[in-house]
């Protein structure tokens, strides 16, 4: 079984499983607050590198809607007249160990990853630093962009190096019990650490995507966390069309099995997220189909209010160096 479905299912079996898993969950709760403890009576110490870092984080294993977030952190930020570089895992790909400076140009997906390669194709004037060593990330920034903000796109974790400004999205979730018999790494407790929650203060909304396609049927292929998310927008911007496939991989699956494209005419346009449109470019089969990439956004309400709150957090948690 899918551990979504262990972790959110209400059927017999599910139930069981989550039962047989609490003693094992109990044990994870308690290496986190070790862990936590360590830190907090200083026998670890986080590292301060670059003094200018958001992360962006969650609590639970899978989707959350970090990147989507990540975006439009990094576009307000713009809006307010800051500089901005990213910090990103890479997750998947062979840059993921310690820490790259990306070049600039287009990012290939098995050698970056693909929520780097996305995030190259939507941001593409913003410095992109890959691999999961935070540390080393920060110091890369500190290095070559010393007074940009460094958005860290996951990391609250991440407990060695140390984020002026931590926002932490927490959507509702039925089973809150930590790995393995739910889905949080950390126990919900520990909120307490981030600057601000989301949705405790304000809400995260979706913007439905404008599609326009000349035809009456689609195919869809997505390999995202959440992907149920994806397919209701995709299902309200085409009330009047049919999905005549439906193919859903796991969250940050390569999309290069030879039989992806099985079952689905040549002539039917196959609607994609964004992060699985960089991993299709990739396919050697893809021949003239029909690739649609569906935007997805989101945007934080009241906007007026979140604005205000980051641009007093800009000024009061991360100054801008004097010379």
């Amino acid at each position: 079984m899918h551990p979504e479905t262990v972790w959110e299912s209400s059927d017999l079996r599910s139930r069981l499983i989550r039962a047989a898993l609490m003693p094992l969950s109990g044990l994870y709760a308690f290496g986190w607050w070790c862990y936590l403890t360590w830190y907090r009576l200083g026998f670890k110490r986080a590292q301060t590198a670059h003094r200018r870092t958001i992360v962006v984080g969650n609590l639970v294993a899978g989707g959350a809607g970090k990147t989507p977030f990540t975006i439009a952190l990094v576009q307000t930020l713009g809006e307010l007249g800051e500089s901005v570089a990213i910090s990103t895992s890479g997750y998947g790909g062979p840059k993921s160990r310690g820490a790259h400076l990306a070049p600039d140009g287009p990012l290939r997906a098995d050698e970056w990853g693909d929520e780097p390669a996305m995030l190259r194709t939507l941001l593409p004037d913003v410095p992109i630093i890959v691999g999961r060593g935070r540390l080393a990330a920060s110091q890369l920034a500190l290095r070559h962009f010393p007074d940009r903000v460094l958005v860290m796109d996951d990391g609250f974790q991440h407990l060695p190096v140390v984020k002026q400004l931590s926002i932490v999205l927490d959507p509702p979730r039925r089973n809150r019990h930590c790995l393995p018999a739910g889905p949080y790494r950390e126990p919900r407790r520990y909120l307490r650490r981030a600057d601000l929650v989301i949705p405790d203060r304000w809400q995260v909304e979706p913007v439905l995507p404008t599609l326009e396609l000349a035809a009456e049927t689609y195919a869809v292929i997505c390999a995202i966390g959440q992907p149920e998310r994806f397919l209701a927008s995709v299902r309200q911007a085409l009330p009047h069309a049919r999905a005549v496939t439906v193919r859903v991989r796991p969250d940050h699956d390569s999309l290069q099995d030879g039989n992806l494209f099985d079952g689905i005419p040549p002539e039917v346009p196959i609607l994609v997220t964004a992060k699985d449109d960089v991993k299709l470019r990739l396919r050697p089969d893809l021949g003239e189909r029909r690739i649609v990439v569906v935007p997805h956004a989101i945007r934080v309400t009241p906007e007026a209010e979140w604005r205000d709150w980051l641009r007093r957090q800009l000024h009061e948690k991360l100054p801008k160096t004097t010379p």
